[in-house]
């Protein structure tokens, strides 16, 4: 199998594969999320006059023993060999929301790939304060941008048969919480999104930070509006739902008339796992058309300590048909 990339401005990237004849060429696309870039560097004590105070003593108390820039630097590695046809990031790149921070995750998602490639969504973590997003989310601007250059949610980007639907859940709050809401505007806009989407018969692939269905995170993180987010898909449908927020692996499903929709997590990207569940990992999605379906396979991909490099955790699974 063969991928060729053309890029038109650094910003879209139009992705080939060649397959053996007579079989649909798969799309392999690579979910990772909430790296959490530290960094105070160039801030000032007034800075941290608001809920950025508990989010660092948070980071100096434990948060800093459970990640590590090395492990983010295996993960780049081995998605370089994996190639991936484009890499989905679902927010948490920073932790306090901070101008080095924000540096430092432009300069991570440059190491991934070009904007074509790579495609990134906002965590609560990057609008920690309600000045945060707005300063620093320019440096991502290329990675926000839909196929009509336009950094607004939700956005779509289309590669192939694959359609990327990202939405923003990322609201400030107040200190001790973590929640995320989408929105009536976001929720409507969705809908007519996913409506022509599904008549265009594309794989639609919904990225999202919070866990868009309940139980999977505690009151104090959720997706306040996820009842009304499920209704969407429960009525205008999609392929696959991929978040992350939550720092483990997850996978639940949406029931709906016309089947069962995947809802799949995955832990923090730089995270050394004290805790095995809550280990680094990344999924590997081969996505395949078949007549007038889709199936969707997924590979986890997981840190090993020892190695400092990432392996199988296990085969190929089938998520759909």
């Amino acid at each position: 199998m063969v991928v060729k990339c053309e890029e038109n401005r650094n910003r879209k990237c139009r992705v080939e594969k060649t397959a053996a004849p007579g079989k649909n060429p798969p799309f392999l696309l690579a979910h990772l999320s909430d790296p959490h870039f530290f960094s105070t560097a160039g801030t000032r004590l007034p800075d941290f006059f608001n809920k950025r105070l508990y989010g660092y003593l948070s980071w100096r108390w434990h948060r800093r023993h459970e990640h590590g820039d090395k492990v983010v630097q295996a993960m780049i590695e081995d998605l370089h060999r994996q190639q991936p046809s484009h890499i989905a990031v679902t927010g948490d790149l920073t932790h306090l929301g901070l101008p080095d921070e924000y540096r430092r995750a432009a300069e991570f998602l440059r190491r991934l790939g070009p904007p074509g490639w790579v495609t990134v969504i906002p965590g609560n973590h990057d609008a920690y304060v309600r000045s945060a997003w707005e300063k620093g989310h320019d440096l991502w601007a290329p990675y926000l941008a839909g196929d009509d250059d336009l950094a607004s949610f939700p956005f779509i980007r289309q590669r192939g048969d694959v359609c990327l639907i990202g939405l923003s859940t990322a609201r400030p709050c107040l200190p001790y919480l973590a929640t995320g809401s989408l929105g009536k505007d976001q929720l409507r806009r969705l809908e007519l999104i996913l409506s022509e989407c599904g008549v265009r018969k594309v794989c639609r692939v919904v990225l999202i930070h919070h866990p868009p269905v309940a139980g999977v995170v505690s009151w104090r993180k959720r997706l306040t509006d996820h009842r009304e987010f499920c209704e969407v898909l429960q009525g205008h449908g999609a392929e696959l739902v991929l978040h992350g927020h939550a720092h483990f692996a997850s996978c639940s499903f949406v029931e709906t008339s016309a089947g069962r929709i995947p809802v799949v997590g995955v832990p923090a990207a730089s995270a050394f796992g004290r805790r095995s569940e809550r280990r680094s990992e990344y999924n590997l999605y081969r996505i395949v058309r078949e007549s007038q379906t889709w199936r969707i396979s997924v590979k986890r991909r997981r840190y090993d300590v020892d190695k400092n490099d990432f392996s199988n955790r296990d085969g190929w699974q089938t998520l759909l048909p």
